[in-house]
């Protein structure tokens, strides 16, 4: 696999595909068609259609960005920016993705424009709907990644607890084991 998804959701693994969003030098995922490609198999948004090229790409982005300005406005109880609704809503009006059963399994055809349609569809209905009250931030300072707290109690704090999750509660050990010895000296 080439992806990570550590939300639980498709369209908010698809926004953080470029993490570290305040970072100097952010990490991006999509940095060329083909790891678009791979990105919407490895999803589950398709299994078969066009290839994705350079214009699906820039869609792809300006839809992800658009994405993150809806998800991060929602989360922080700010008004959504006219142009980012745009976005989404134009972009939810294309065909969506295709679905099929066949003697394999369930097959998924698209073009990347009718799965750019699903993602922002998705986004309509978490952002529209009971669920985005549940929209959190990672709490590592780094990570910028948006998720649903679907947890009991809804005290979820990491995106992922096998990246940032683990990363935080190395630090803090590593921070009571520096303090420990710094005290029996």
């Amino acid at each position: 696999m080439n992806h990570e998804f550590p939300c639980g959701t498709r369209v908010l693994d698809f926004v953080a595909t470029l993490r570290a969003r305040r970072e100097e030098q952010p990490y991006e995922f999509l940095a060329d068609a083909g790891s678009l490609d791979s990105w919407w198999v490895e999803s589950g948004v398709r299994t078969s259609g066009r290839v994705t090229d350079d214009a699906d790409l820039v869609a792809a982005i300006e839809l992800r960005e658009a994405l993150y300005t809806v998800f991060w406005h929602r989360l922080n109880g700010a008004s959504i920016p006219e142009g980012a609704l745009a976005v989404v809503n134009a972009r939810a009006q294309d065909p969506p993705v295709s679905p099929a059963l066949t003697a394999r399994g369930v097959v998924r055809d698209g073009d990347p424009t009718a799965c750019l349609a699903d993602l922002a569809r998705e986004a309509i209905e978490i952002v529209g709907g009971e669920e985005g009250a549940l929209l959190r931030e990672c709490s590592r300072p780094e990570c910028t990644t948006i998720y649903l707290d679907r947890s009991r109690g809804h005290r979820r704090e990491w995106c992922s607890m096998q990246s940032c999750g683990n990363r935080a509660k190395a630090a803090a050990y590593r921070a009571r084991v520096r303090s420990a010895r710094i005290l029996a000296t």
